[in-house]
């Protein structure tokens, strides 16, 4: 039963309270547990925010809240102001659970707690990277320099979205998501 005690889950909600759901049951089925679970609700309709109040008392978990939607940024953001152990893994209430999950978060974590120049450690994108470095147990280094951004590849996220478990003190370095702006630029 993997438990990860420095690590608080941040998931972020709006709107698809049975995709909340079903990440929840995983979280219950793989019996993985961690110091904490903040849900961030961004202010969903009373026919998801009831489901979600529903699902606070099946699970243990801390539910931030705001009367109305104010944006992804927001909702990372006040998630995250609430944390105090020194990693999150963050994601969102789609995201599917599969078998090799804790397995690949607990080498993850090991490669922050041994490199502290790491800030964070990413799961998975929708398209490969380029210039990746291959590190061990399938992950990689994704090198990023002014070359790479002018041979016209699409995106370089230094923010993610996508599941990924960071230092809980990484905005005091990079500073907030962004807020009142588009999802996909924030």
């Amino acid at each position: 039963m993997p438990h990860f005690n420095d690590i608080t889950l941040l998931i972020t909600h709006y709107n698809r309270s049975k995709s909340l759901e079903n990440l929840l049951s995983s979280l219950a089925n793989f019996q993985i547990s961690f110091a904490n679970i903040v849900l961030s609700d961004d202010g969903s309709n009373p026919q998801h925010f009831n489901n979600v109040q529903n699902l606070a008392k099946q699970y243990p978990m801390q539910l931030i809240t705001t009367p109305v939607n104010k944006g992804l940024g927001n909702n990372i953001n006040k998630g995250q102001d609430v944390i105090t152990t020194p990693y999150t893994l963050y994601i969102q209430e789609d995201f599917v659970i599969k078998p090799l999950f804790a397995q690949k978060l607990a080498i993850a974590i090991q490669f922050m707690k041994q490199d502290l120049s790491l800030d964070m450690v990413r799961f998975y994108a929708y398209y490969k990277y380029p210039n990746l470095k291959p590190v061990s147990d399938g992950f990689s280094e994704i090198i990023f320099n002014q070359f790479n951004i002018f041979q016209g590849y699409r995106k370089f996220y230094v923010y993610s979205d996508h599941p990924h478990l960071r230092r809980s003190s990484f905005s005091e370095k990079f500073g907030r998501y962004d807020e009142g702006i588009k999802p996909d630029r924030t």
